[in-house]
């Protein structure tokens, strides 16, 4: 696929054809823009994703805790109205 680019860029070259081979060239730099806004868009994506993996994993560490803390308060209010009833 390359030799057939090479061939088609020697021959507008060579017929004086400077105009559409400006057009050839300007159509090779804006398919090479596209394809980097492509893949910064994909890379973005990607990085949005791994964020909110990131922050759902934190929220989630944070709620166990949470319930976990719960659990041992409950246990100390229990553990504390058992003593004051029984002195």
């Amino acid at each position: 696929m390359p030799r057939f680019f090479h061939a088609f860029r020697k021959r507008l070259l060579r017929g004086n054809r400077l105009t559409r081979y400006l057009v050839y060239a300007l159509g090779e730099i804006v398919l090479v823009v596209i394809g980097i806004l492509i893949a910064l868009e994909v890379n973005n994506r990607n990085s949005e994703a791994k964020i909110r993996r990131s922050e759902t994993q934190y929220l989630n560490e944070i709620a166990k805790s949470l319930r976990s803390d719960l659990k041992d308060v409950h246990f100390n209010i229990r553990f504390n109205e058992d003593r004051l009833r029984s002195s």
